[in-house]
């Protein structure tokens, strides 16, 4: 699962840190350092993309908040199942 919001302002290389400490326990990631959006990949266990998405925003939107990012709008949110993930890596 990837996020990615946007707002307007460039973030910092700490604010990018503190959102990685707040997704690694979600198997997460974090990007933006230097640019005027923050993301992260997640791993969602879930049965339909729709209920990943159901799972995934909240605990991005509850990491942003850890990390005392500002609250700005999602732009990107893509669901990528492991069998897609796995098809692709080959």
């Amino acid at each position: 699962m990837s996020l990615r919001a946007e707002g307007d302002r460039v973030l910092s290389l700490e604010e990018i840190v503190a959102l990685a400490d707040a997704v690694a326990p979600m198997g997460g990631i974090a990007s933006g350092m230097g640019t005027t959006t923050y993301g992260a990949q997640l791993v969602v266990d879930a049965g339909s993309a729709e209920e990943a998405m159901k799972l995934a925003v909240p605990a991005f939107e509850e990491a942003a908040a850890l990390a005392n990012l500002p609250t700005w709008p999602l732009m990107d949110v893509n669901v990528l199942s492991e069998d897609e993930e796995l098809s692709s890596d080959e």
